[in-house]
Protein backbone atom coordinates (compact mmCIF):
# COMPACT_ATOMS: atom_id res chain seq x y z
CA UNK A 1 0.00 0.00 0.00
CA UNK A 2 0.77 3.30 -0.75
CA UNK A 3 1.33 5.97 1.99
CA UNK A 4 0.88 9.94 1.72
CA UNK A 5 2.22 12.59 3.83
CA UNK A 6 1.83 11.76 7.38
CA UNK A 7 1.60 8.37 6.99
CA UNK A 8 -1.85 9.18 4.86
CA UNK A 9 -3.41 5.68 3.62
CA UNK A 10 -4.05 6.60 -0.28
CA UNK A 11 -4.72 3.30 -1.51
CA UNK A 12 -8.14 4.33 -3.05
CA UNK A 13 -8.61 1.76 -5.78
CA UNK A 14 -10.03 -0.68 -3.34
CA UNK A 15 -12.02 1.94 -1.65
CA UNK A 16 -13.77 2.56 -5.53
CA UNK A 17 -14.55 -1.38 -5.87
CA UNK A 18 -18.73 -1.81 -6.18
CA UNK A 19 -19.33 -3.44 -3.14
CA UNK A 20 -17.96 -3.17 0.42
CA UNK A 21 -16.95 -6.79 0.68
CA UNK A 22 -14.20 -5.98 -2.08
CA UNK A 23 -12.64 -2.79 -0.54
CA UNK A 24 -9.89 -2.89 1.61
CA UNK A 25 -10.34 -0.88 5.12
CA UNK A 26 -8.34 0.41 7.19
CA UNK A 27 -8.18 2.72 10.47
CA UNK A 28 -5.92 5.47 10.69
CA UNK A 29 -5.36 7.60 13.78
CA UNK A 30 -4.47 11.46 13.56
CA UNK A 31 -3.25 12.40 17.28
CA UNK A 32 -1.37 14.42 19.24
CA UNK A 33 -1.73 17.25 21.94
CA UNK A 34 -4.50 20.92 21.61
CA UNK A 35 -3.56 23.05 18.90
CA UNK A 36 -1.12 20.74 17.23
CA UNK A 37 -3.42 20.47 13.70
CA UNK A 38 -5.10 16.81 14.51
CA UNK A 39 -8.58 18.28 13.07
CA UNK A 40 -6.73 20.17 10.09
CA UNK A 41 -5.30 17.18 9.18
CA UNK A 42 -8.58 15.31 9.51
CA UNK A 43 -10.27 17.83 7.31
CA UNK A 44 -7.86 17.50 4.91
CA UNK A 45 -7.96 13.58 4.49
CA UNK A 46 -11.62 14.08 4.36
CA UNK A 47 -11.85 16.54 1.62
CA UNK A 48 -9.35 14.56 -0.22
CA UNK A 49 -11.89 11.26 -0.19
CA UNK A 50 -14.07 13.80 -1.04
CA UNK A 51 -12.31 14.79 -4.30
CA UNK A 52 -11.47 10.91 -5.22
CA UNK A 53 -15.53 10.00 -5.60
CA UNK A 54 -15.60 8.67 -2.04
CA UNK A 55 -18.72 8.28 0.05
CA UNK A 56 -17.91 10.21 3.62
CA UNK A 57 -19.45 11.09 6.45
CA UNK A 58 -18.17 12.83 9.51
CA UNK A 59 -19.22 12.25 13.11
CA UNK A 60 -18.55 14.37 16.34
CA UNK A 61 -19.17 13.78 19.80
CA UNK A 62 -22.28 15.63 21.25
CA UNK A 63 -20.35 16.79 24.12
CA UNK A 64 -18.18 18.71 21.73
CA UNK A 65 -20.06 21.95 21.07
CA UNK A 66 -17.43 24.60 21.82
CA UNK A 67 -17.65 25.99 18.43
CA UNK A 68 -20.93 24.74 16.64
CA UNK A 69 -23.29 22.22 17.13
CA UNK A 70 -23.38 20.26 13.77
CA UNK A 71 -19.65 21.39 13.02
CA UNK A 72 -16.29 20.14 12.87
CA UNK A 73 -14.18 23.00 14.02
CA UNK A 74 -10.67 23.58 14.25
CA UNK A 75 -9.17 26.00 16.57
CA UNK A 76 -8.35 27.83 13.11
CA UNK A 77 -11.47 28.12 11.52
CA UNK A 78 -11.66 25.40 9.22
CA UNK A 79 -15.03 23.12 9.18
CA UNK A 80 -16.91 20.76 7.64
CA UNK A 81 -20.66 19.59 8.60
CA UNK A 82 -20.55 16.86 10.94
CA UNK A 83 -23.32 14.11 12.32
CA UNK A 84 -23.20 15.08 16.45
CA UNK A 85 -23.49 11.49 18.43
CA UNK A 86 -23.89 10.49 22.10
CA UNK A 87 -21.74 7.56 21.92
CA UNK A 88 -20.35 4.69 19.82
CA UNK A 89 -23.10 2.91 19.33
CA UNK A 90 -25.42 5.40 18.03
CA UNK A 91 -22.37 6.19 15.05
CA UNK A 92 -22.40 2.49 14.60
CA UNK A 93 -26.63 2.82 13.57
CA UNK A 94 -25.99 5.57 11.07
CA UNK A 95 -23.29 3.82 8.90
CA UNK A 96 -24.28 1.33 6.46
CA UNK A 97 -20.75 -0.34 5.20
CA UNK A 98 -21.66 -0.87 2.42
CA UNK A 99 -22.88 2.60 1.59
CA UNK A 100 -19.88 4.66 2.62
CA UNK A 101 -15.96 4.75 2.16
CA UNK A 102 -14.56 6.64 4.46
CA UNK A 103 -15.65 7.29 8.27
CA UNK A 104 -14.21 10.29 10.05
CA UNK A 105 -14.50 10.77 13.82
CA UNK A 106 -13.66 13.71 15.31
CA UNK A 107 -12.56 14.25 19.10
CA UNK A 108 -12.34 10.25 19.15
CA UNK A 109 -10.84 10.95 23.42
CA UNK A 110 -14.30 11.40 24.08
CA UNK A 111 -16.21 8.05 23.21
CA UNK A 112 -16.95 5.51 25.27
CA UNK A 113 -14.20 2.21 24.92
CA UNK A 114 -16.49 0.49 22.43
CA UNK A 115 -15.49 2.68 19.83
CA UNK A 116 -12.90 0.85 19.48
CA UNK A 117 -15.13 -2.43 18.45
CA UNK A 118 -17.40 -0.13 16.33
CA UNK A 119 -14.09 1.09 14.42
CA UNK A 120 -12.65 -2.57 13.92
CA UNK A 121 -16.07 -3.99 12.99
CA UNK A 122 -15.93 -0.82 10.14
CA UNK A 123 -12.51 -1.64 8.98
CA UNK A 124 -13.11 -4.95 8.63
CA UNK A 125 -16.27 -4.42 6.56
CA UNK A 126 -14.16 -2.28 4.47
CA UNK A 127 -14.39 1.39 5.58
CA UNK A 128 -11.05 3.57 6.23
CA UNK A 129 -11.83 5.12 9.52
CA UNK A 130 -10.22 7.89 10.27
CA UNK A 131 -9.94 9.11 14.29
CA UNK A 132 -8.62 12.41 15.24
CA UNK A 133 -8.33 13.22 19.02
CA UNK A 134 -6.10 13.98 22.39
CA UNK A 135 -3.75 10.76 23.04
CA UNK A 136 -2.71 12.35 26.52
CA UNK A 137 -5.53 14.09 29.44
CA UNK A 138 -4.59 17.38 31.10
CA UNK A 139 -2.47 15.23 33.47
CA UNK A 140 -0.39 13.46 30.82
CA UNK A 141 -2.49 10.16 31.29
CA UNK A 142 -3.38 8.41 28.09
CA UNK A 143 -6.90 9.53 27.16
CA UNK A 144 -9.73 7.12 26.81
CA UNK A 145 -9.78 4.79 23.76
CA UNK A 146 -7.23 6.33 22.56
CA UNK A 147 -3.91 4.27 23.26
CA UNK A 148 -6.40 0.72 22.19
CA UNK A 149 -7.23 2.72 18.88
CA UNK A 150 -3.74 3.10 18.41
CA UNK A 151 -2.51 -0.04 18.85
CA UNK A 152 -4.99 -1.96 16.21
CA UNK A 153 -4.93 1.32 13.79
CA UNK A 154 -2.74 0.38 10.32
CA UNK A 155 -1.91 4.08 10.55
CA UNK A 156 -0.22 6.41 13.13
CA UNK A 157 0.32 10.34 12.90
CA UNK A 158 1.28 12.08 15.83
CA UNK A 159 1.30 15.99 15.84
CA UNK A 160 3.18 18.32 17.55
CA UNK A 161 2.45 21.44 18.50
CA UNK A 162 4.17 24.99 19.87
CA UNK A 163 4.70 25.11 23.35
CA UNK A 164 3.12 28.26 25.17
CA UNK A 165 6.11 28.57 27.40
CA UNK A 166 9.40 27.83 25.36
CA UNK A 167 8.52 27.32 21.74
CA UNK A 168 9.73 23.78 21.86
CA UNK A 169 7.82 20.92 20.09
CA UNK A 170 4.56 20.41 22.30
CA UNK A 171 3.29 17.18 22.99
CA UNK A 172 0.83 18.15 25.74
CA UNK A 173 -2.18 19.61 26.95
CA UNK A 174 -2.04 22.23 30.06
CA UNK A 175 -5.20 23.01 30.91
CA UNK A 176 -5.15 26.59 32.82
CA UNK A 177 -8.49 27.16 33.96
CA UNK A 178 -9.44 25.38 37.89
CA UNK A 179 -11.93 22.72 36.09
CA UNK A 180 -11.13 18.72 37.43
CA UNK A 181 -12.01 15.62 35.39
CA UNK A 182 -10.95 13.93 32.02
CA UNK A 183 -13.53 15.47 30.13
CA UNK A 184 -13.72 18.39 30.71
CA UNK A 185 -13.84 20.30 27.08
CA UNK A 186 -12.33 24.13 26.71
CA UNK A 187 -10.57 26.01 23.80
CA UNK A 188 -7.90 27.86 23.46
CA UNK A 189 -8.43 30.05 27.12
CA UNK A 190 -8.63 27.03 29.10
CA UNK A 191 -5.18 25.23 27.45
CA UNK A 192 -1.46 25.98 26.75
CA UNK A 193 0.16 23.25 24.25
CA UNK A 194 3.28 22.46 26.26
CA UNK A 195 6.40 20.71 25.65
CA UNK A 196 7.67 17.80 28.62
CA UNK A 197 9.68 20.08 29.94
CA UNK A 198 7.46 22.91 30.60
CA UNK A 199 4.02 20.40 31.46
CA UNK A 200 3.26 20.54 34.66
CA UNK A 201 0.45 17.50 35.56
CA UNK A 202 -2.83 18.60 36.37
CA UNK A 203 -3.66 22.50 36.53
CA UNK A 204 -2.17 25.22 36.65
CA UNK A 205 -2.75 29.19 36.47
CA UNK A 206 -1.86 30.96 33.11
Amino acid sequence: MSMGQHGEHLSLLGMRAASSADRRGCIEVVCGSMFSGKTEELLRRMKRARLAKLRTVLFKPRVDNRYDEVKVVSHEGLNADAIPVSGAEELRSLVRAEEVAVVGIDEVQFFDPSIVDVAEALANAGVRVICAGLDQDYRGAPFGPMPSLMSIAEYVTKLHAVCAQCGAPACRSQRVVASEGQLFVGGAAAYEARCRKCFVPGVVES
